[in-house]
């Protein structure tokens, strides 16, 4: 049997702790918030709209093996790592049903691109926890990275001010936990191997997914085919500071034989924000 990691590898002046944030979002929804670009506005809501279900399942991925978690510092950051996740959860439910009343869109409709994908992947014998947790962490990695991109002002340059807020919080957060989904995984045992495997895939299928629910949105909003939006498809997917050029980098150093998420140390990234975003207690 594999050796379980018996520790956090977490530093331990990085604190896993919920900000109880609440935004004000009715009015920048109903418009393109970002960038005053249909397309870019499309991508970032789609994101938006897998958080719910997304955060949901890496909980219970997670959850699966909290009775093996020997280590009492990985326990008390991963019960930090629920918290964080559900108030992401809830503030993005608000921000999908305030976005759809805005918009127009079908959320039911919206939704049911991930959650289909997640109920077909859960009804496959073949999909253990183990592999969910897998996905978890490649899922967790990405969303780190994007983190990064979006805390250090890449991929957007005019956002509206309360947006931007809400995501530049759950970037800082998504930082601080990066780390827990792949200690949990290691510690029961979990192979480089089938990380490297879930890494492809849970990206391609959060990529095809992402991008069906962002034109599904274009078309509703009679964007889908302008030279605007062909454009800044174009640049988003293939400029300098653009998507995949953005997160090609944190894609192959996961591939890596020995990665950890910590191997990029944030903390001087983490320093700034957290200066802005002060923890909170959770609301009784």
């Amino acid at each position: 049997m594999t050796a379980l990691r018996p520790a956090s590898s977490t530093p331990n002046n990085i604190a896993i702790e919920p900000r109880n944030r609440t935004f004000d979002l009715d009015a920048a929804l109903a418009t393109d918030w970002l960038d005053n670009d249909p397309f870019l506005t499309a991508v970032f809501n789609a994101m938006s709209l897998s958080f719910p279900s997304g955060e949901r399942h890496f909980i219970d991925s997670v959850r699966a093996y909290e009775d093996r978690i020997t280590d009492e510092k990985l326990l008390k950051e991963v019960k930090g790592f629920y918290k964080q996740e559900g108030i992401h959860s809830r503030e993005h439910r608000n921000y999908n049903k305030l976005l759809c009343e805005q918009r127009g869109y079908d959320l039911q409709a919206l939704e049911s691109v991930y959650l289909n994908a997640l109920a077909k992947s859960k009804k496959n014998p073949k999909v253990t926890p183990r592999i969910f947790l897998a996905s978890t962490v490649a899922a967790e990695h990405f969303t780190a990275s994007l983190g990064v991109n979006v805390l250090e002002g890449r991929l957007w340059k005019n956002v509206d001010p309360t947006i931007g807020e809400l995501w530049q919080w759950h970037s800082m957060e998504e930082l601080e936990h990066k780390a827990i989904a792949f200690d949990v995984y290691t510690q029961v045992g979990g192979s480089h191997k089938m990380l490297t495997a879930l890494m492809r895939l849970t990206m391609w299928m959060f990529f095809w997914n992402t991008m069906r629910v962002a034109f599904k949105i274009l078309r509703h909003d009679k964007q889908l085919w302008k030279w605007k939006t062909l454009k800044s498809v174009s640049k988003f997917l293939f400029a300098k500071e653009g998507f995949i050029r953005c997160h090609v980098p944190a894609y192959k150093e996961f591939l890596n034989e020995g990665f950890h998420p910590w191997d990029e140390d944030n903390r001087a990234l983490l320093r700034h924000w957290e200066k802005v975003f002060e923890p909170e207690e959770l609301a009784a």
